[in-house]
């Protein structure tokens, strides 16, 4: 190896050094995104192996795996949701995981945020930012109408369902 590719594993490793697993998880997820390096090879936790699209599991297999929630706001509060993208990305799967709703629209995300008090004042903003993730967490099925506030419908990836799976588990929370 250089010596300046030392030096940068050493800038790094000191970087990452004071931050807990998730600020770690983020920030590295941040870098491979910025410099188009996809993460691969051995990973220690299981949801930090799915969620780089290295997974076998099926959707079915996926939410049998989810904790039994009774009330979205448990599955929220569990989630800890920090961004406006993935507080409709925890919506989208309550929707399509417990309320076996396999397409939705997106005001109805708005209305189960709106009751915990985390409405989203754009909601089609923080769907198409989902959308535009690299595997894409959430996908437009159906657009009635032309206007840009034409009814749209959605469903959740594999992806993204595999995505809220690690934040329940602490592996990816942002």
């Amino acid at each position: 190896m250089a010596d300046s590719e030392i030096e940068a594993m050493t800038a790094v490793a000191t970087a990452l050094e004071d931050l807990d697993d998730n600020e770690r998880s983020r920030v590295l997820r941040w870098a491979a995104d910025r410099f188009g390096v996809a993460l691969t090879g051995s990973r220690r936790q299981s949801a930090d192996r799915i969620d780089t699209g290295e997974s076998n599991l099926s959707d079915e297999d996926i939410a049998a795996e989810a904790p039994e929630f009774e009330h979205f706001a448990e599955l929220f509060a569990a989630a800890l949701p920090k961004t406006n993208e993935d507080k409709a990305l925890v919506a989208a799967y309550w929707l399509q995981v417990f309320g076996a709703q396999d397409r939705w629209p997106s005001r109805a995300l708005n209305v189960e945020l709106k009751n915990l008090g985390h409405a989203i004042p754009n909601i089609t903003d923080a769907l198409t930012s989902n959308m535009k993730k690299r595997p894409q967490r959430i996908i437009q099925l159906q657009k009635s109408g032309n206007s840009r506030q034409a009814q749209k419908t959605y469903k959740v990836t594999h992806e993204g369902l595999v995505y809220v799976q690690g934040m329940l588990s602490g592996a990816n929370s942002q």
